[in-house]
């Protein structure tokens, strides 16, 4: 127990000095991101034909944007306006410009940290994204009427980052809008006299009536209106897969209707399944019907495997509902003269999201077209919907509250919303990628069962051989290759600078697979110590094991260094890592340059498409590890460096070992892949791997000198009449007490 003081000592002191440079980071002022930036862009770069900024606001972050010196926009950071960060972590800065009339009239992608440049997808195609929400009218995304919304353009491969530059620009574009003025839009709350939905009001009986007054909207579109769409895409490929039924085909024929409106909704569904509607929502909750007839699907199958509706999303102002397998249940149209859908569903709106029933909104439908193995081209239509008057009255407004509290109210409502917002944004990712998710669980709790049951696990040399080598190639083939779950030491450098800057658990939930790995390598460190993470689940260390397992094959020989060269050797990593540390308190973008000393963007996540230096150095460390397994993980790794620092403080000692293991037994010594078990027989847990080799050959009956000696004594006892139970009467055997020490 003395031994562990030292380390909970330091484990304190971390904890402490996170809470305090927290605090600190809360108590200094923090000043605009634009005023950071607005310097080091020219006028003329953001909205062509301008010569100059204007002075920041004193109460909002924007500046205007000259010409002649007559204003003709104004300009601001987004992420001044909302929180929502990256896939990185981090805020994707983006200087938007807008007009009188709250139109876009100028985007610049400042700086982003996003790893999407690293997986294939080139920066100048993120900045194009960027650029292309030139012209689009805040004014009517906020209100969302009809067709006014944008179309979002789906990067392939990039689905996070192009969702939070979308959500970042619209939503931060409409805030600053509001605040200054524009489009005719305010801060506060909407001008005019507020409406509630109306109790009383009655509704058409037949669907025809219904359609006409507005209760319910349609979409109607036909194989040549989508042809057309799909042609007018600046991605081409569109074009080259076109529909080949008859122009005038109905392509879809989507009708929606808001039937938590008691009125529309008896109309609709009938007094029974109205009732049952009302038992379903809670309060607060709104409700709508999304009936669907033609070749295309509104549903799709997306929610069978992800849970959620990835083809139709409702808008309205800053407010993105998507609609999960759980707020969904199929729903028969009782209204007469109803056409003959062949999809009918009710979709539940949670109160908590921020919709107003009263307000307009629209259906936003997401078509996609295959236009290879698993790339697809997209393109977006919209429903709109605003609920007629009858079924709306006029309230009287409520007494202005004193000043003092309405600033407070104000405050902590954009607050609220923001909050609101990010965790939407986060929650849908996580829905999206259940699939991996599941399977990063099951390969977790497979292998705490290897760790917690590994002497009926080890007892058989060949099946734990194809076991463990099936196990790497699962961890690289799915985990690296196809997920992208490749930890960095660039993660802890980032987790170092959020507890510095403001903490924030958003940023790292943005990564489901990332932020189970790191929690499961953390409850690791404190049973097994690092080697859960190092010698399972990390795919580039699964890369140069099954490499050199091919080299063993081909006889390829081993090279084994000295004990006492090895030794200096380990330091290297731990050098490297502090480097990186130190580097990331004078600026994390250089530590960041820096960490390529990590082969793992260019080998797992780039699978080696990348400039040619860094794939010489990639595959130089892997031919190294041809020879010498492992010889990135023993003595360059800054990753492996730093996990071995707190998993000093590990609870337990799993491995087992014999008395004579290093006296005088070298067997575990000379086979450890490693070498991370000293000659004197002790293992090392700061380099050891947890492969469990070594006990493997722990229970071998034809490598182990302990139990083949024992063996041998077990046949003569059994031939002497006297078989033993086991190895512990053995040892206390009255022929044999004092000669084995096993």
């Amino acid at each position: 127990m003395m031994s562990l003081i030292p380390p909970l000592r330091l484990l304190l002191a971390l904890i402490l000095g996170a809470f305090l440079s927290l605090f600190a980071a809360a108590a200094i002022a923090q000043e605009s991101v634009l005023s950071k930036y607005l310097p080091e862009v020219a006028p003329g770069e953001l909205v062509q034909g301008a010569d100059a900024f204007g002075p920041i606001q004193t109460d909002t972050p924007v500046s205007p944007v000259l010409k002649a010196g007559a204003p003709i926009g104004w300009a601001f950071i987004t992420s001044d306006f909302v929180g929502t960060t990256g896939y990185s972590g981090k805020p994707i800065h983006t200087m938007v410009a807008i007009d009188k009339d709250a139109r876009i009239i100028g985007v610049r992608l400042l700086k982003h940290s996003e790893p999407i440049v690293l997986v294939g997808i080139p920066d100048a195609k993120v900045k194009a994204l960027a650029a292309s929400y030139l012209g689009m009218d805040l004014a009517a995304e906020a209100k969302a009427a009809g067709s006014g919304g944008h179309k979002l353009d789906i990067i392939s491969g990039a689905t996070v980052t192009v969702m939070v530059i979308d959500d970042s620009i619209v939503r931060s574009g409409i805030k600053a809008a509001r605040a200054l003025g524009l489009g005719g839009m305010s801060a506060g709350t909407a001008t005019g006299p507020k409406t509630e939905l109306n109790p009383d009001a009655t509704a058409p009986a037949d669907w025809t009536a219904l359609l006409g007054d507005g209760s319910i909207r349609s979409l109607k579109l036909d194989v040549e209106q989508v042809n057309a769409a799909f042609a007018g895409l600046e991605d081409k490929r569109g074009t080259q897969f076109p529909l080949k039924e008859a122009p005038t085909d109905t392509f879809i024929d989507m009708q929606a209707a808001l039937v938590s409106v008691p009125a529309i909704g008896k109309a609709i569904l009938g007094d029974a399944d109205y009732k049952n509607l009302v038992n379903w929502i809670k309060p607060g909750d709104s409700a709508i019907v999304v009936a669907g007839s033609g070749l295309y699907s509104f549903k799709g199958s997306g929610y069978v495997r992800g849970g959620i509706f990835d083809r139709i999303v409702l808008i309205q102002d800053d407010v993105t509902v998507r609609f999960h397998d759980r707020d969904h249940r199929r729903v028969a149209l009782a209204t007469p003269g109803a056409p003959d859908f062949t999809e009918m569903d009710l979709f539940r709106i949670p109160g908590n999201l921020g919709f107003d029933p009263t307000k307009p909104f629209r259906i936003q439908l997401l078509v996609q077209r295959q236009v290879g193995p698993r790339d697809k081209v997209f393109t977006t239509f919209d429903l709109g919907y605003q609920l007629p008057g009858q079924y709306l009255r006029t309230v009287a407004a409520p007494a202005p509250a004193a000043a003092p509290t309405a600033t407070v109210s104000s405050e902590a409502g954009a607050a609220t919303d923001e909050a609101q917002a990010q965790q939407q944004l986060w929650k849908k990712i996580w829905l999206d990628k259940k699939l991996e998710i599941g399977v990063v669980g099951a390969m977790l709790l497979l292998l705490t069962g290897v760790f917690f049951f590994q002497t009926a696990f080890t007892r058989n040399e060949r099946f734990f051989f194809w076991f463990r080598l099936s196990y790497l190639a699962v961890t690289l083939v799915f985990l690296g290759w196809y997920a992208n779950a490749q930890l960095s030491v660039v993660n802890l450098l980032a987790l170092f600078g959020a507890f510095v800057s403001g903490f924030s658990w958003q940023a790292f939930l943005l990564d489901p697979l990332t932020f189970i790995l790191w929690f499961s390598v953390a409850a690791a460190l404190l049973f097994w110590g690092r080697g859960a993470y190092c010698g399972w689940l990390c795919p580039f260390g699964a890369l140069q094991e099954i490499l050199n397992r091919v080299a063993k094959a081909l006889h390829i020989p081993q090279w084994t260094l000295p004990w006492g060269l090895h030794e200096r050797l380990w330091p290297v990593k731990y050098m490297i890592f502090l480097g990186l540390f130190g580097a990331s308190l004078m600026s994390i973008e250089q530590a960041e340059h820096l960490a390529e000393v990590e082969p793992f963007k260019t080998a797992i996540v780039l699978k080696f498409v990348r400039a040619w230096p860094f794939v010489v150095y990639a595959v130089g460390l892997l031919m190294a590890g041809l020879f010498v397994e492992r010889f990135y993980c023993r003595y360059l790794c800054p990753l492996g460096a730093a996990l071995a620092i707190p998993a000093r403080m590990r609870m337990f000692d799993w491995l087992k070992r014999y008395h004579e293991c290093g006296n005088p037994c070298q067997t575990c010594a000379n086979e450890c892949p490693v070498q991370s078990i000293h000659p004197t027989g002790e293992i090392n847990p700061n380099e050891c791997i947890d492969c469990l080799h070594c006990q493997v050959l722990y229970r071998s009956h034809t490598k182990c000198p302990v139990v083949i000696r024992t063996d041998k004594r077990r046949a003569a006892v059994a031939k002497a009449g006297e078989p033993p139970r086991d190895l512990d009467a053995l040892k206390n055997h009255p022929n044999l007490k004092g000669k084995a020490n096993a």
